[in-house]
This record gives structure tokens, sequence and C-alpha cells, in this order.
């Protein structure tokens, strides 16, 4: 009997030191979990934002949309949100990624939409801007300054993510070479326009370029931006429709 009870002691004595060691690993736990709130609450305080690689929209402008929430003023929560929440989308922008430099700084990489023109459409009273590659990207009734319109062409409608309805094939490229090539030459007019027989003239404002048909269309862009600088000030139209590497006449005709 002596034996039992002094088995039964040991037993109770262990199961006291297991709910002890359960009840410290209990506490060092929960002590722990409240000095991470209170480091999370206390430290990570939205004080900057850093914004880079922005361009239609102003640096307020990607922080308003960032910090869109009532939790927004806290730094480890934007950074959390960014990399695994679906966040609303933004006009014209592809995505923004979010990063800390530190526990008070936010900085935000704006990947913006690669848009290098627009047709306005009746139908839905929108403009519809388009990539590179001929692709809608945004329907809006904003005007993006910097980017030309283009008008000639015939979209009743359009499908954001789907090519523009260009029945023409080489109508279509043309549009493409023209707008990825006065990009890539820093020549954006305000306008391209096409009439009936696909022939392409720029609307610089005083000065109108009238580019001709699509062949040796990129050679004649290139030519283009360098004679423009020389055109300021100037009012006429410059004649680039007959340039060929054979026939290298180009004529500014001035309006006096």
């Amino acid at each position: 009997m002596k034996e039992k009870r002094r088995e039964s002691v040991r037993r109770k004595n262990r199961r006291r030191k297991r709910m002890k060691a359960v009840l410290i690993l209990f506490s060092c736990a929960a002590l722990m979990i409240g000095i991470a709130i209170l480091v999370i609450f206390n430290v990570f305080t939205v004080e900057t934002v850093k914004v880079e690689g922005n361009a239609h929209y102003s640096e307020e402008q990607i922080q308003k949309f960032v910090l869109n929430d009532e939790y927004s003023w806290n730094s480890l929560y934007v950074l959390l949100k960014y990399q695994f929440l679906s966040v609303k989308e933004v006009p014209f922008v592809e995505s923004m990624e979010v990063s800390l430099d530190n526990p008070h700084t936010l900085r935000v990489h704006v990947y913006e939409k690669g848009i290098v023109g627009y047709l306005y459409i009746p139908a839905i009273g929108q403009n519809a801007y388009f990539d590179t590659d001929g692709f809608v990207v945004e329907t809006s009734k904003e005007t993006i300054a910097g980017i030309p319109e283009v008008e000639g062409l015939d979209c009743e409608k359009v499908v954001l993510y789907e090519k523009l309805p260009i029945e023409e094939e080489s109508i279509f490229k043309s549009l493409l070479t023209a707008t990825r090539s006065l990009q890539k030459n820093e020549a954006v007019p305000y306008k391209i326009r096409f009439n009936e027989a696909g022939e392409i003239s720029l609307d610089y404002g005083a000065v109108q370029a009238l580019l001709g048909a699509s062949d040796n269309l990129a050679q004649k862009i290139l030519r283009l931006s360098h004679i423009l600088p020389e055109l300021s000030g100037k009012t006429g139209t410059l004649h680039i429709e007959n340039w060929t590497e054979s026939t290298t006449n180009i004529i500014f005709e001035e309006t006096k």
C-alpha cells in the first residue's frame, strides 16, 4: 500500500511539473505575441512613401492609391496587403510593387501600361488606349498628355486586352510602326491621321508632317525627328511623303 501511495504521489508530481512547464511555455508564447503586437503597432508606422516609375500619376496620387484604407498607417500591413491580397486596379497602371526600406518607409515601384496611342470610340463615348502591339489596355474618358490621338480609322467597338479591330492588316501594321517609331525617336505628335488611301500625316500644331504611304515609314520618322527642332517657331507643312533612300528631297512649305 505504501508503495502504491508513493507511486501515486510521484505521478501527481510529474503532472504538476508538466503543467508548470506548459504554463511557462504558454506564458512565454503570450509574452512573445504581446511584444510582437506592440512592435507591429508602434514600430511599423508609415512616415514616408517613396514612389518611382510613375509618369501618368503624381507621387501624391500614387500614395493615395496605396494608402487607401483605415489600416494603411501600418507599413507592415501595407506590405503584406500588396504581396498576398488582391488590390483594386488603378487605371493605366499594370502593377505596383511595394517594399520596405525600413519600418517607417515604404517604397512603391509603379509599372505603367505601355500606351502609345488612342482612338475615340463613339459607341462608348470613351478613348481606347492601345500598347505597342496594338492591344487595348484601357478605356477612359480621360485624355493623357503626350499620347497621340489616332484619327481616320474606323473602330465601332473594342474589347479590353484584345487587339484593335482594324480589318486591313497593312493599316494595322502601319499604325504600330508609326506609333513605335514616334516614341522611340521622341517625335510624338498631337494627332496621327490616316486618310482613305491609308496615307499618314502628323499634327504638331503649327507644323503638319506628311508621311504618305507606309513605305520607309520608320526611316521617314527618324529623319522627321532630326528636322523638327529646326522648325521651332515656324508654321507650315513638312513634306516627307516622297522620301526614299535614292530620292532624299524633304521640303518644308512654310505658311507666311
